[in-house]
C-alpha cells in the first residue's frame, strides 16, 4: 500500500509538473508579440541641394517624384536596419546620392529628414518621435532643417517657446491647449524670421519644420504636418489590438499566476497524502 501511495503521488508531481511546463511556454511564447511589433516612419525632403528626388528602400521603391519640403504620413515597415537611398527622379537606386543604412526599433516612430547641399554634402537624419497624446490639449515641436541660418529661436505673443535651437536639431514637444497660434521662426545669426498660423488641435500632434535657404533657391519656409496617433501605438487611442487589461484572462500574466497557484495547491495536496500514507506505514508497522 505504501509503495501505491507513492506511485499516487509521482504520477500527481508529474502531472502538475507538466501544467507548470505548458503554462511557462504559453508564457514564454506570448511575450515576443511586442517585440514583433512595426516600426512607422515618415520622410520629409529637406535637402535644398536635390530637387524630385525617388526614395528607395532595401532596392524598392517607397516615394516616387518626391518633392522639396514634402513630408510623408507615416509607414509601417519590419522594425530592424533597413538600407535607404534617395536619387534624383528616374536615375535609379545606382545613381542615388544618399545611400544609409538606418537601424529602426519596434513599436516607434521616427522622421527622417533628407538633408545637405551641394556644398555641405547630403545624409539623413534621423528623429525619435513621441506621439503619445495629452488627453484634451494638444502637442507641437519644432524641427530645424534649414541650413545656413545658424541657431533659431520660437517665439508666440511675444513669449519665446524656444530658445537656441541649433541645425539640424528638434525641440523638446510642448503641451498647450488647443487653439490658434501664429509663431515666429526667427533665426539669431541673419536677418531671418519665418511666421507660421497653425491651429493646434486637441489630441492631435503637430511638427513644424523649418526648411530651405536663408538666401538661395529653394528659399526658407515653413511646413507643417499633424498626426492623431499611429496605428497600433499605445494610448493614442488608435491600437487597432489593444492588449487585454492587466491580470484578465488574455494577459500572460494572469497565465503564470494561475500556474504558481496550481503548484501552490498541488504541493500542499502532495504534502497531505504523503504525511498520510507516512501515519498508514506507522500504523502497520
Amino acid at each position: 500500500m505504501v509503495k501505491q501511495s507513492f506511485l499516487r503521488l509521482a504520477r500527481g508531481i508529474s502531472l502538475i509538473s507538466g501544467i507548470f511546463a505548458l503554462l511557462a511556454v504559453f508564457f514564454l511564447q506570448a511575450s515576443p508579440v511586442a517585440a514583433e511589433s512595426p516600426s512607422f516612419v515618415r520622410i520629409i525632403h529637406a535637402a535644398p541641394g536635390i530637387g524630385t528626388a525617388d526614395v528607395f528602400v532595401d532596392g524598392t521603391v517607397l516615394l516616387s517624384s518626391f518633392q522639396f519640403a514634402s513630408v510623408t504620413s507615416y509607414a509601417t515597415i519590419p522594425p530592424g536596419p533597413h538600407k535607404v537611398q534617395i536619387a534624383l527622379v528616374g536615375k535609379g537606386s545606382g545613381a542615388s546620392v544618399i545611400t544609409q543604412t538606418l537601424a529602426v526599433s519596434p513599436g516607434a516612430a521616427f522622421t527622417v529628414a533628407a538633408l545637405g547641399t551641394q556644398a555641405t554634402g547630403f545624409s539623413l537624419q534621423v528623429f525619435t518621435d513621441n506621439n503619445q497624446l495629452a488627453t484634451g490639449q494638444a502637442k507641437v515641436r519644432f524641427y530645424h532643417l534649414s541650413p545656413g541660418i545658424g541657431s533659431v529661436n520660437i517665439s508666440n505673443g511675444g513669449s519665446t517657446v524656444v530658445s537656441g535651437l541649433a541645425y539640424p536639431q528638434a525641440s523638446n514637444y510642448l503641451t498647450m491647449q488647443a487653439g490658434a497660434y501664429t509663431f515666429n521662426v526667427s533665426a539669431t545669426q541673419s536677418n531671418v524670421t519665418l511666421p507660421v498660423s497653425t491651429t493646434l488641435q486637441a489630441n492631435m500632434i503637430t511638427s513644424v519644420f523649418a526648411v530651405g535657404m536663408a538666401n538661395g533657391t529653394p528659399p526658407a519656409q515653413i511646413v507643417t504636418a499633424q498626426t492623431t496617433g499611429l496605428p497600433g501605438s499605445p494610448n493614442t487611442g488608435s491600437d487597432p489590438n489593444p492588449s487585454a487589461a492587466p491580470g484578465g484572462p488574455q494577459s500572460p500574466m494572469f497565465w503564470l499566476f494561475g500556474a504558481f497557484a496550481l503548484v501552490a495547491f498541488g504541493s500542499g495536496a502532495l504534502s497531505r497524502r504523503l504525511a498520510k500514507a507516512h501515519r498508514k506505514a506507522k500504523t502497520r508497522a
